[in-house]
């Protein structure tokens, strides 16, 4: 049997030390670093998934009592509540690439931590909001937290864990992201007798995992090696833009832009859709919630069977080239949902589809971090991915203006277009090692030229 063992850092952190010869094929030959790593990082996951979309499930309703609307159907609360979640996906965007930095310098462990205060910390302060633009300043510096704890999660998970696991490693970490939002969902659910505005303070409770996190997670052993290694040519951020990196980080951008921008806007548009179909219209205001309630959780739990779905496909055909079926797929659903007007019975099949192609974001988890060494690998990650944040934010905008009041499927439509470019591209990025799917990997981007 293999002992695992901990060492001490040049700076006095604590390490992992990886055992010699093959990695670990079964869950019980996994070290207790390891397991402590992976569920830091799905929990930090699942925190991200509840606080980022406590707002989007109240932003009618607080947004209309922060500007003094009479009416959710007021278009100041269109306008005002959309630029509010554009902002929060400037955050993370800004916060992937931020905390990214840190994590490459000061360790995976310690920045996981700093991501997870941050967006507990103002995701509480939202509950006090006076004023539409300062619940768009809490949600922005929120946001610069959540977007860190991607990039960092992801690099942690992808440096201490089997390789060869990454595609399930991708499936479950991202299933904690779903689970996170069907918690806000039934936050939402238990506080309906409180003001919208209560929500905010369930998002404070991920500061309490930062406490065990201090105690119990080490720092990655090939992060600390390769620390020690560079002594003090720490690459610098431009790096991402040099050589043989540069096609790969161009590419990376685009296709996250493209397919993060038309997934946020259905995130945020296609409920608002639905309460607002004109078969609906005689509907109570509770009926209509609780019908929105039962379709996201509906498609959150479709989506959890898309991760594993995503990660069996990357599994037999790679990482690249099941991204760009699964963005196909992802155009192909759009067009067929929302390319006619719909009763809301009719809607269903089409949301079941959209959900089993969102598993296409959980393959970017482990797919982005070794495509970069390893003191830029959450750099580089956190960047490209979440660069396509702030595309996502003014797509969110942009595609809102499309629409008639009340009416979102143009919106939703045509966002569901760029689904297409991004799998053109997609099928041009490179691919991992044979052994990143199926066996041993090398390390970082000097296997992947």
């Amino acid at each position: 049997m293999e002992v695992f063992e901990t060492a001490s850092g040049q700076d006095g952190s604590t390490v992992q030390v990886s055992p010699k010869g093959q990695e670990a094929g079964r869950l019980r030959d996994l070290s207790p670093q390891q397991w402590k790593s992976g569920i830091a990082a799905w929990l930090g996951w699942l925190f991200d998934g509840l606080d980022m979309h406590l707002y989007v499930l109240v932003a009618a309703p607080f947004v209309a009592e922060l500007i003094g609307a009479t009416t959710e159907k007021d278009p100041r609360v269109g306008f005002y509540s959309s630029w509010i979640q554009a902002a929060f996906l400037f955050g993370w965007a800004m916060g992937g690439a931020f905390f990214g930095r840190l994590a490459d310098r000061l360790g995976r462990s310690r920045s996981l931590m700093l991501t997870i205060l941050t967006y507990a910390l103002f995701t509480g302060l939202s509950f006090f909001a006076q004023a539409w633009w300062q619940l768009l300043i809490f949600r922005f510096l929120a946001a610069l937290g959540i977007g860190g704890e991607w990039a960092v999660g992801a690099s942690l998970l992808s440096e201490t864990w089997p390789r060869r696991w990454r595609p399930w490693m991708a499936a479950v970490l991202q299933t904690g992201v779903n689970i996170g939002v069907m918690l806000a969902s039934l936050t939402i659910i238990l506080l309906a007798d409180l003001p919208e505005r209560s929500v905010f303070l369930v998002g404070v409770l991920p500061a309490f995992l930062v406490l065990w996190i201090r105690r119990a997670v080490p720092e990655p052993q090939e992060w600390h090696d390769a620390k020690q290694k560079s002594l003090h040519d720490q690459p610098g951020f431009a790096e991402l833009f040099r050589g043989s990196i540069r096609r790969t980080t161009v590419l990376t951008i685009l296709v996250c832009s493209l397919a993060l921008t038309a997934h946020w806007a259905f995130l945020f548009w296609y409920l608002q859709h639905l309460r607002n179909l004109p078969d609906l219209s005689q509907w109570t205001d509770t009926a209509k919630n609780q019908l929105a309630g039962k379709v996201h959780w509906m498609v959150m739990i479709i989506s959890v069977v898309g991760n594993f779905f995503a990660a069996a496909l990357a599994r037999w055909v790679g990482y690249r080239r099941a991204i760009t079926i699964l963005c196909a797929g992802y155009f192909t659903a759009m067009m067929v949902t929302y390319g006619t007007a719909r009763t809301y019975q009719n809607l269903f099949l089409g949301l079941a589809a959209i959900g089993i192609c969102q598993g296409v974001f959980a393959l970017f988890t482990m797919y982005l971090p070794p495509l970069f060494p390893t003191l830029l690998r959450t750099t580089g990650a956190g960047f490209c991915y979440n660069i396509g944040r702030i595309a996502a934010g003014l797509g969110t905008v942009f595609f809102g203006l499309f629409s008639k009041v009340g009416d979102y499927r143009i919106a939703l439509l045509s966002a569901g277009v760029l689904f297409l470019p991004a799998a053109a591209i997609a099928w041009m990025l490179p691919d991992l090692p044979e052994e990143s799917i199926i066996g041993p990997v090398a390390n970082g981007v000097e296997s992947c030229e």
